[in-house]
């Protein structure tokens, strides 16, 4: 007999020990477990039959101590069990033992974290399905019994729900299906440590997150990239630098206006033809231009007071309409209506189609009106002036329905948003630098952003909800944000004058802006509409360095 097995004498005495024990009636529950669990140990005993019994820790192998010469050396116990003075006595190592036959997950350490060989992968984070070997089904033991087909599939549905499809059963391997396998190359087919950590997914009780609601699946999208020089440049000669004065301007139908001196000019974006509208002669000058939506005529107003309108295609003088005593920088058009803004601190309503010059006139501002827009939907009228005001006024009246007083300096720049009704975004001079935003339908102020330096202009994309702002001193620069984060996606410099003119292509891709430094630069800063139409180009190919006149 080894030293540290026992014997059939012992196992059969031990068996008289556990039936007396075994048949207490009155027993407490903890002793009717330790009963239980000695019959256990007897069973395995007794199946074992003549074989050596080892009672110690299963996963490690002990051998009998040999001499040199190969033979036993007999223990020096009279015990047969070679326990040291430390070791624990033989019930409670069986017991251990017994604790871990039950317990398929016992660990003497849990925090300890366990390592596979140097040589041998853990089968657990191996895929042997990438080797194209088919799964031999599992032979049930006759003990388990023959599982229910329903069972199977519950248990098959399961393990796919919680643990992602690549979990279920391998199907047997076909030649067809062995040619269409693929091996992922991030795969790591042998592993030599279990991973401890889980993908986020996998927390989740019905596998991935993909179906949740509330949750963005989609990719993040990369910054769209602006080009930091404009494709093409124009000499304006005469372009003056007059912060009041609105020169330049882009019709429906792709042809700029620009204001010379005392000329006009058209410049085709298609053609880059350049067609010479008017001269007013030498005791006028041109103090702005506005086309009408229809893009066929064009509105003209003068030094003097005077507001003239053009058809562009014949270069003919249709109308000449006075009513300001001073020279005219700002015009808009709604439609049939046309709104002239001058020094005079006066606003005049036009029917084009009426005899009278005006309809009505607005009154309010106590300073010169320098930037005038309406509305998307042609119901509300924006007019700023150098009496640091903006007002909303509607088609009916003739005071304005709203002040808003916040700017300390001159508001030129006005912009209205064509996605929210409503929203007037308007830009200060320089003792201000902000770009405020209001909502027109509630009367309030909703966000300021300080810029750094004088705001020149504004304009609102069509394509996307974005809009460019024009500097003065000291970058003169052209800045494009993202609202309503006001996040500045491009910061676009050039001009050696502050920016004061500013306008959007047909299609809403390019703005053109002019200076004091007399030229005219073209951006190509926001991305096309997605149901743009492709036939009104603005003739991007002819790069280089031109004149207007």
């Amino acid at each position: 007999m080894h030293p540290t097995f026992f014997n059939n004498k012992t196992l059969f005495s031990q068996k008289k020990t556990l039936k007396s024990q075994g048949d207490c009636l009155h027993a407490s529950p903890s002793q009717a477990f330790l009963v239980e669990t000695r019959k256990i140990s007897l069973s395995l005993s007794l199946s074992l039959g003549k074989k050596d019994f080892c009672m110690e820790d299963p996963k490690v192998q002990r051998f009998p101590a040999q001499s040199a010469l190969g033979t036993p050396i007999p223990s020096s116990s009279s015990s047969g069990l070679n326990l040291t003075p430390t070791m624990p006595d033989e019930e409670s190592v069986r017991s251990r033992y017994i604790e871990r036959l039950i317990n398929a997950n016992y660990h003497p350490s849990p925090s300890r974290t366990i390592y596979s060989d140097r040589f041998i992968p853990t089968r657990t984070g191996s895929n042997f399905g990438l080797f194209h070997l088919p799964a031999a089904p599992r032979q049930p033991s006759f003990s388990e019994g023959r599982e229910d087909s329903s069972t199977s599939l519950y248990s098959t549905l399961l393990r796919t729900v919680l643990f992602g499809p690549e979990s279920g059963v391998v199907s047997p391997v076909t030649p067809e299906k062995r040619s269409d396998w693929t091996i992922p190359p991030s795969r790591n087919i042998f592993r030599y440590k279990t991973d401890t950590s889980q993908p986020l997914q996998s927390l989740f009780p019905f596998g991935s997150d993909d179906a949740m609601p509330g949750v963005n699946h989609s990719p993040v999208k990369t910054p769209r990239k602006i080009p930091q020089s404009p494709y093409k440049v124009l000499d304006a000669p005469a372009l003056q630098d007059d912060f009041y004065l609105n020169l330049v301007d882009w019709s429906a139908h792709n042809v700029l206006a620009v204001g010379l001196g005392n000329c006009v000019y058209l410049w085709n974006a298609c053609s880059s033809k350049v067609t010479k509208l008017c001269d007013l002669g030498i005791d006028e000058s041109v103090c702005s231009v506005g086309w009408a939506q229809s893009g066929t005529h064009l509105a003209v107003g003068t030094r003097h007071g005077k507001v003239q309108i053009w058809d562009a295609s014949r270069c003919k003088r249709v109308r000449a309409m006075g009513g300001h005593r001073l020279r005219v920088g700002a015009l808009a058009w709604s439609s049939s209506f046309l709104s002239s803004g001058g020094r005079d601190k006066t606003i005049f309503q036009r029917d084009i189609r009426a005899q009278e010059d005006f309809v009505s006139k607005l009154s309010g501002h106590k300073s010169e009106v320098c930037g005038l827009k309406w509305s998307y939907d042609d119901r509300e009228l924006a007019s700023g002036g150098n009496d640091n005001r903006l007002f909303v006024w509607n088609q009916n009246s003739t005071q304005p329905v709203l002040k808003f007083c916040e700017h300390t300096a001159a508001v030129k720049a006005i912009a209205w948003s064509p996605y929210v009704h409503g929203l007037l975004a308007s830009g200060g001079g320089t003792a201000d630098r902000c770009i405020r935003f209001w909502n027109t339908t509630t009367n309030s102020h909703l966000s300021c952003m300080d810029t750094g330096s004088q705001v020149c202009n504004l304009v609102w994309s069509k394509n996307v909800n974005e809009l460019v702002s024009t500097h003065g001193y000291s970058q003169n620069q052209i800045i494009v944000w993202r609202y309503p984060a006001m996040s500045k996606l491009a910061t676009l410099t050039g001009h050696t004058y502050r920016v004061l003119y500013l306008a959007i292509s047909p299609d809403g891709k390019t703005v053109v802006t002019g200076a004091g430094d007399e030229t005219l630069r073209f951006w190509n800063v926001f991305p096309s509409a997605k149901s743009q139409n492709t036939g009104s180009e603005i003739g991007a190919s002819f790069l280089g360095r031109t004149t207007i006149r």
